[in-house]
């Protein structure tokens, strides 16, 4: 069964489904907030151009997804699966924010288990590459479980820590 990197995936906080052309005035209204990308490596990632790119990229990756909270409909955030490496049994997710409304934990777990769920029934593990400086974003991934496990230079040429997952057997 081949690895789908875009299915629409429900909980009971939020629904994630495939991000669309359409969804980029509502995500960028998410993410003109410069205090979600203060500990990001691309801090500037909250003025337009810069993330007019970060949304063209995340469109042709055919792995992006918009989150949307249950309650309302709004869209409060985004996150993708990348790098999906069959032989190694392997996927990243990663790109991931969400509105300072939603921070605090709740959100973002059930975000990361939808997805990791999903993931689970491809590939035995899961990274998220995170910069060496976005101590929020290492928190949260070490809230779920993940291991830091090294370092790597990422697709920009900047060093990021590598946390990984592994499927309960």
């Amino acid at each position: 069964m081949a690895f789908d990197l875009q299915p629409t995936l429900g909980g009971e906080l939020l629904q994630i489904r495939p991000l669309r052309p359409e969804d980029w005035g509502d995500l960028y209204a998410v993410a003109s907030d410069p205090l979600i990308w203060e500990q990001h490596p691309n801090n500037d990632r909250y003025k337009e151009e810069v993330f007019r790119e970060f949304f063209r990229v995340a469109m042709d990756s055919g792995g992006a997804f918009v989150v949307i909270d249950n309650k309302d409909g709004r869209v409060i955030g985004s996150s993708r699966f990348y790098g999906y490496e069959e032989e190694k049994s392997e996927v990243e997710i990663g790109w991931t924010f969400l509105a300072r409304s939603h921070w605090g934990g709740i959100y973002n777990k059930e975000l990361k288990q939808l997805m990791l769920r999903h993931a689970f029934r491809f590939v035995q593990s899961v990274i998220f590459l995170i910069g060496p400086n976005n101590l929020r974003s290492q928190k949260a991934v070490e809230k779920i479980g993940a291991v830091r496990n090294g370092s790597r230079i990422d697709d920009t040429g900047r060093e990021s820590f590598v946390f990984r997952l592994t499927a309960s057997p």
